[in-house]
């Protein structure tokens, strides 16, 4: 069941809308809310989509934020559907989709819409995002996410992640696409990518739903994009993780709980059979095959129970199929434009990273 707390009308048009999805982050709305309240944006909207929380948090929204949208499900029906949910209530021309776990400097969302503004191509756009420390209540200068990062096997990073600023993610630039911390998406975009009623799939209940969003939006034509002068933090539940090595992925991987697994390894695979180009799979076969066999004697060797996500993941490979169908229909872009973005070479970011601090352990992609 579900119940409609408040809503509060905006003049028209809405600007932006602002969707929060939240489950059990009570703690942390009321800074995330004042942090958006102070943006001083006036045309926006601010929707929340709660998953069933059990720690009171709606009913502390309806007492001290009484003039949001506030919806609360009866169930936890995942990110990507509760993400859906917003964006189909929400009247904006951007949309921003976010968890609890963010604070923003002013101006963070005038200056990712001023920049929208210029190129009509920017479906997505995303600030320098540093790792905020809630424990403490502080701002870091280690990055959370400039943007995603794509190797040649598939494998896709937050781009300098885990790394102190130094001045080297200074620069704006398209990327492959957006982290899902707290994006902004024109609605115009949301609508042509599109997959029935979905704009982010609902078979992968969480986890990797704003990568596969990402490279839809590339084969569809659109421009994903970092602004470094919007800055915001993001505390992010599982910590910052430098993952750009394969011994830093094994090294921080026991830090993620089995949840997070399961849904990231079934929903990866899920993502590339909708996504990839035939012609770009060949060309590209043996770094992702090579990944894939690591993987399985991981998983073997520690991770046994990842096998469970198999049976989830056949079951949803037919709809995977038909959706495969449809984006190969409509994409707009040609395999070799595509590769670009899958490109495999060294992130400028982790060479700089070697440059200042000569860690040769971070040379081993």
């Amino acid at each position: 069941m579900i119940h409609i707390i408040a809503v509060l009308s905006y003049t028209c048009p809405v600007m932006i809308s602002i969707i929060i999805i939240n489950y059990n982050t009570r703690h942390l709305l009321k800074p995330c809310l004042e942090s958006l309240m102070a943006q001083g944006e006036k045309d926006r909207e601010i929707i929340v989509i709660d998953n069933n929380s059990t720690d009171g948090s709606c009913a502390y929204m309806r007492e001290n934020f009484p003039k949001l949208t506030i919806i609360c499900n009866g169930e936890n029906t995942g990110y990507s559907r509760a993400a859906n949910q917003g964006i189909k209530l929400a009247k904006g021309e951007y949309v921003m989709i976010m968890n609890a776990d963010i604070k923003f400097e002013p101006d963070y969302i005038k200056k990712c819409l001023a920049k929208m503004r210029e190129d009509e191509k920017i479906a997505a756009i995303c600030g320098k995002i540093y790792r905020y420390d809630f424990e403490n209540d502080r701002k870091t200068k280690i990055i959370d996410t400039v943007g995603l990062f794509c190797f040649k096997n598939r494998r896709v990073i937050d781009d300098g992640q885990g790394l102190e600023d130094k001045g080297q993610f200074d620069e704006e630039k398209e990327v492959f696409g957006v982290s899902g911390a707290c994006p902004i998406y024109r609605r115009s975009a949301l609508e042509d990518t599109k997959i029935g009623n979905e704009y982010l799939d609902e078979d992968f209940f969480m986890y990797k739903e704003d990568i596969d969003l990402s490279w839809r939006m590339r084969l569809f034509g659109w421009k994903c994009y970092y602004l470094p002068q919007a800055v915001a933090c993001h505390g992010r539940g599982t910590g910052v993780l430098k993952k750009f090595t394969h011994h830093e992925v094994l090294k921080n991987r026991r830090k993620l709980n089995k949840m997070q697994k399961y849904y990231s390894y079934k929903n990866q695979r899920l993502m590339q059979i909708k996504n990839e180009f035939m012609s770009g799979f060949l060309r590209d076969l043996f770094p992702i095959v090579w990944k894939e066999i690591l993987i399985l004697i991981y998983i073997i060797l520690r991770e046994p129970y990842l096998f469970k996500s198999w049976l989830q993941m056949i079951s949803q490979v037919p709809g995977a199929l038909k959706k495969r169908r449809y984006i190969v229909r409509h994409r707009k872009v040609s395999s070799r434009e595509m590769n670009r973005w899958l490109r495999g070479k060294q992130s400028k970011y982790l060479q700089y990273d070697l440059e200042n601090t000569n860690d040769l352990e971070s040379s081993r992609l």
